[in-house]
């Protein structure tokens, strides 16, 4: 760390659920003040019990939209290099859970146990801003439905960033947003079968289930993914 520079901020144990009340007043504000958001699928959302929703990722909007969307109260996984300055700060007092992306199991036990008492956690399991379609996704999702009774809610994030834009650009205040959850999945081990091929197909289940309903939410919506993400990147390759 750089003289000058704050530290990272970080959990020492799983945030507490009460974090989370003015969470999704602000991400209310922001889908339906600062953007015009649609919000489809809520009926879909079950009303107790944990949940996983596991969102696209397309921009920084993403976790707040799909936050403020929601009606269920949740802890997002977000990237740990945010949790410094003001952000870190919102971040943290928001009951959001920092997450390693090179591998982090004490962010993805802080979740389980978020999930033991019956709350919810969001992650978007692209790992990264690109185009949101759902071609490839890290494992840590399917590690949380595999060792949780959580149900996986897929959610489509649209318009958060349109073709030819930035990854780092923020929309224009009043853009049409589409937040749409899907049926809820249930994710659970095969008698017979190791851990790791169990957590293989379990993440290749969740991966084609969210690409799935992506595709049929732009289809009900009229709102397409970005199709040029080779173009809005700083550096052609280069992963922001």
């Amino acid at each position: 760390m750089s003289r000058g520079e704050k530290p990272l901020r970080v959990l020492t144990e799983p945030p507490p659920r009460w974090k989370t009340l003015w969470s999704r007043p602000v991400g209310r504000f922001l889908d339906h003040v600062v953007y015009d958001t649609k919000v489809l699928g809520r009926e879909h959302i079950p009303t107790s019990g944990p949940v996983v929703f596991a969102a696209n990722h397309l921009s920084y909007l993403d976790g707040p939209v799909m936050v403020g969307a929601s009606s269920r109260y949740m802890h997002v996984l977000v990237r740990h290099t945010m949790f410094k300055g003001v952000l870190g700060g919102v971040l943290h007092a928001s009951g959001q859970i920092p997450v390693n992306r090179s591998g982090d199991r004490a962010a993805l036990q802080y979740a389980k146990a978020v999930l033991d008492r019956g709350d919810c956690v969001g992650i978007l399991p692209e790992g990264t801003r690109g185009t949101g379609d759902a071609a490839s996704m890290s494992s840590g999702v399917a590690w949380l439905a595999l060792n949780s009774a959580a149900a996986v809610v897929p959610v489509a994030v649209l318009g958060t960033r349109h073709s030819g834009e930035h990854r780092d650009k923020i929309p224009a205040p009043r853009r049409t947003l589409h937040v749409v959850f899907g049926e809820p999945l249930t994710i659970t081990r095969e008698p017979g079968v190791s851990g790791r091929v169990s957590m293989d197909r379990a993440t290749e289940q969740i991966r084609l289930r969210l690409a799935a309903h992506i595709a049929a939410s732009q289809a009900a919506t009229g709102q397409d993914l970005p199709a040029d993400d080779h173009l809005s990147s700083k550096h052609k390759g280069q992963q922001p």
